[in-house]
Order: C-alpha cells, then sequence, then structure tokens
C-alpha cells in the first residue's frame, strides 16, 4: 500500500497554514493535519464554503487543537497582506501553498496580473514572503507548494509573462505549475533552516478539474474529462497524500518532490518533475520577477 495517512505522525503543538482549505486537496490536507493534533488555519476565499470546511475539519480534531478560518484572496496582493499580518506574529510550523485555479479563460487579478500566474505563483510568493519570519522561528518549519505534472508542459517567457499577446487556457496553467516548482526549490536554496517542498496529485478528480473543463466548454475535453475521472483519476483524498507526505514526513527534505509513485497513479513516493525545475538561473530571475512585481522583498 505504501504510505497512507496513517503514517502521519503526532502533530500537537504544530501550528498550519493551508491555504485553498474548503474543499478537495486543500480540505482533505487539513483534515488530516487536525486529527493529528495541528493548530490549523484555513485560509480561503469563499467564506460560506470556509465555515462549512472549519465545521467538518474541527470535528476530528483532538483537544486542545485548534481551527480557525481566516479570509484569503490570492487573486488580490490587499488581502494577502491583510490575511499574513496576524498571521506572522506566531511562530510557524508550516505553510502548504495549495490554492489555486486551473486551465480558465484569460482575465486579470485586482493587480492586473493574469489570473493564473497571479493566483497560483504571485499570490503564494507574496504570501511566503510575509510569513518567512514567522516560519524562521521555528527550527525545521516546512513549506509544501503543489505542483503538477503539467509543469512539464510550462515555458517562462519573460517578455510575456502576462499573456497579453496570446493566451493559451492549459499554457497558462502549466506555467504557473513551472513557476511553483521553481519558487519551492529556489526558496529551498536561499534559507537554512527552513525545508521548502513540493508535492502533485497525480491525476485527482477535484473540483478544480471539474471547473476548469466546465469553464472550457470544450466537449471533447468534457468527454475526456468524465471518462477520465470515473476510471483512472485518484480521488482528492488519495491525492492529497502527496501533500501529506512532504508536509509531515520526518524523512522529507527540501528540495525534495513527491508525487504518486507511478507519475499519475500510486502511493506517495520521493520523484521528479519537469527538470526545468532544476534551473537555478531560470529559478532567480524568476524569483526576482516576481519580488518586483509583488512588492514582497524576502
Amino acid at each position: 500500500m505504501g504510505w497512507t495517512a496513517a503514517d502521519i505522525p503526532d502533530l500537537t503543538g504544530r501550528r498550519a497554514i493551508v491555504t485553498g482549505a474548503n474543499s478537495g486537496l486543500g480540505l482533505y490536507t487539513a483534515l488530516e493535519l487536525a486529527r493529528r493534533g495541528a493548530d490549523v488555519v484555513l485560509a480561503c476565499r469563499d467564506a460560506e464554503r470556509g465555515r462549512e470546511a472549519r465545521e467538518q475539519v474541527a470535528a476530528v480534531a483532538p483537544d486542545p487543537a485548534s481551527v480557525t478560518l481566516a479570509p484569503l484572496d490570492l487573486a488580490d496582493l490587499s488581502s494577502v497582506r491583510s490575511f499574513a499580518a496576524p498571521q506572522a506574529k506566531e511562530p510557524l510550523d508550516l505553510l502548504v501553498n495549495n490554492a489555486g485555479v486551473m486551465a480558465i479563460p484569460r482575465a486579470t487579478t485586482a493587480d492586473g496580473f493574469e489570473t493564473q500566474f497571479g493566483v497560483n505563483h504571485l499570490g503564494h510568493f507574496a504570501l511566503t514572503g510575509l510569513l518567512l519570519p514567522a516560519l524562521l522561528e521555528r527550527p525545521g518549519a516546512r513549506v509544501v507548494t503543489v505542483s503538477s505534472f503539467a509543469s512539464w508542459m510550462g515555458r517562462i517567457d519573460f517578455d510575456d509573462l502576462q499573456w497579453e499577446k496570446r493566451y493559451s487556457r492549459w499554457g497558462g496553467y502549466s506555467r504557473s505549475k513551472l513557476a511553483n516548482l521553481l519558487f519551492a526549490k529556489e526558496l529551498d536554496r536561499r534559507y537554512e533552516g527552513l525545508d521548502s517542498l513540493v508535492a502533485h496529485p497525480g491525476y485527482a478528480a477535484t473540483g478544480l478539474m471539474t471547473s476548469s473543463v466546465r469553464l472550457g466548454g470544450n466537449p471533447v475535453e468534457a468527454a475526456a474529462y468524465w471518462l477520465g475521472s470515473r476510471t483512472v483519476a485518484l480521488s482528492s483524498e488519495f491525492g492529497a497524500l502527496s501533500t501529506l507526505r512532504a508536509a509531515t514526513d520526518p524523512q522529507a527534505r527540501g528540495g525534495q518532490v513527491y508525487g504518486p509513485r507511478f507519475v499519475m497513479r500510486g502511493a506517495p513516493a520521493v520523484g521528479g518533475l519537469n527538470p526545468k525545475g532544476d534551473d537555478v538561473e531560470l529559478a532567480r530571475r524568476l524569483w526576482d520577477v516576481s519580488a518586483e512585481l509583488t512588492g514582497v522583498r524576502y
């Protein structure tokens, strides 16, 4: 069977933040962290769904673990700053950069960024930087950033980073997931005492995928998803295991990538994603551009 949620160690006294914790991979990640005794902050954009998720997570949390809900919209840097300000006042053991959007029609964030790049990468880049002091207060703190095997198709085009010339739904998603991978690896290189890891769920039938197919309006894509979700796709609960292993396995180390053993399916194990993720010069350039765009200096 390999690694399962039963292998998560006791997390009593640990404090964790999970973005996008109201559904899918984020919800199951928060559930298992709380079940093992961690104090969990659910960072959610949708208040109503966030309240429902908090009730569900709190129901499995043992005393004295706490489960709190806080508003966070990664498509708005003012919201990121508002969320981070109080959260940075307490030491933080774990940050799970999970929230995201997938293959949506072109749109822009409150700050004018292409939405997929803005939410999936820039929002998390800013959030992590603002929470960095709290993370560095805890020896062995971890940041887990969720990428995707779609990163294999990603390309960072600094001449058209916001897709103003010609937009591709899946190209935008792949770029943002490669950016997640580059960011996580560069973060690990820059800070001793902080472990930055990458997780990807494989092929998981999540609400994110469902929303993407619905917004895309492509009947062939919809049919392929319908068939795949009923035959080979992992559940959100199983897909979250890669994130949970990267976040909690005592043997996990900074810079590692965790995903299904067979890329699309299987128990979580150490494995690679796009080899571009190890391009140090590309990662450094992306880091500098991200800091300039967000105004967040680490």
